[in-house]
């Protein structure tokens, strides 16, 4: 599973080109990507192995990672400390578990150097494995990012960029 992700992430990158310092999005069902209905059977071996992967990702790359908890924590996000700091995040008060955040977002909670959970994000970047819904937390404008792998495990994915709104009327420039 490892390699697939390090697969589709790369691809991603390699469209959505983020830059260091920009934020990716993680909405994550273990459950889905195991065959399972979503929030019915999480499980910490394969978070372990995806934050792995998302972690080489964030040092690759330079790029911040939140992980989405479910909607029992009202899908609000374990991120580091000095990434939510930076953007000037407020910190809330849970602690994300299997059954009232997630196994993604409770391994990333535990296993983080010094994790916060934050209500909201503005992320430049994202992917969606499971049908978690992480448009929330996307800038405006997301553009999907399509690439060959459509799945993870039996998970369906989705991978997002976003670009700056488009303002103006019909004498308005957008590229030189």
């Amino acid at each position: 599973m490892q390699e697939e992700l390090r697969a589709i992430l790369d691809e991603y990158q390699g469209q959505a080109q983020l830059k260091p310092g920009q934020l990716f999005v993680i909405g994550c069902s273990t459950s889905e990507v195991v065959g399972k209905r979503i929030g019915t059977s999480g499980t910490d071996d394969v978070a372990a192995s995806l934050f792995e992967g998302f972690t080489r990702f964030s040092k690759s790359t330079g790029v911040d990672i939140a992980f989405q908890g479910c909607e029992h924590i009202n899908r609000s996000l374990v991120m580091e400390r000095n990434a939510a700091e930076k953007r000037g995040y407020d910190e809330v008060a849970v602690i994300p578990v299997r059954r009232a955040g997630g196994a993604m977002a409770s391994f990333a909670y535990r296993n983080m150097a010094d994790p916060v959970i934050v209500e909201h994000v503005k992320a430049q970047g994202g992917i969606d494995i499971g049908d978690t819904f992480i448009g929330m937390h996307l800038k405006h404008v997301a553009v999907p990012v399509r690439v060959s792998t459509r799945s993870l495990g039996e998970a369906h994915i989705t991978l997002a960029r976003t670009r700056p709104k488009l303002v103006g009327g019909s004498r308005a420039v957008y590229e030189l």
